[in-house]
């Protein structure tokens, strides 16, 4: 019978009986979300106006976010095609679409580097707008028109 009672207890608290017996923040409150998740949201935000407007020219291309470019060692950094930097600091990538290595066709897809645009705002406002502007940039070079056209300026 103790034993029964010591098994019930170690299944409600962590090794110690110290542990949090659930989580900090109930998951519908926003200080539940992290960080990649808040911005996650920030770039449908921001690339819903853009998709209502140009949803027809839009049907073929993705919109994903990485958190940081990936960066080969040993190349010098070359302003390659479809990247949107920031001095050396790539914030975006427009990967044309085509064939993968299995021969698949793909899609063309929009790449936003989460933690370099995160560092290049100073609060969540300017995030937004910093995201609105590079999406607007990349979906003007995915259509071969101006930016000020995509905002309908």
């Amino acid at each position: 019978m103790a034993r029964s009672s010591r098994q019930r207890r170690r299944m409600r608290r962590d090794r110690h009986g110290r542990g949090l017996r659930g989580p900090l923040y109930p998951a519908s409150l926003p200080a539940a979300a992290s960080r990649a998740e808040r911005f996650d949201a920030l770039v449908l935000d921001a690339l819903e106006p853009i998709e209502a407007r140009w949803r027809d020219q839009l049907t073929k291309l993705d919109v994903a976010v990485d958190d940081v470019p990936e960066v080969r060692k040993g190349t010098r950094a070359i302003q390659a095609e479809g990247v949107l930097q920031d001095g050396a600091v790539p914030l975006s990538r427009l990967v044309p679409a085509g064939v993968d290595r299995a021969g698949l066709p793909t899609r063309a897809r929009i790449v936003l580097y989460r933690r370099p645009l995160e560092a290049r705002a100073k609060d969540p406002g300017e995030l937004a707008e910093l995201v609105h502007d590079v999406l607007v940039e990349q979906v003007a070079g995915y259509l071969g028109v101006e930016p000020d056209i995509i905002e309908g300026d």
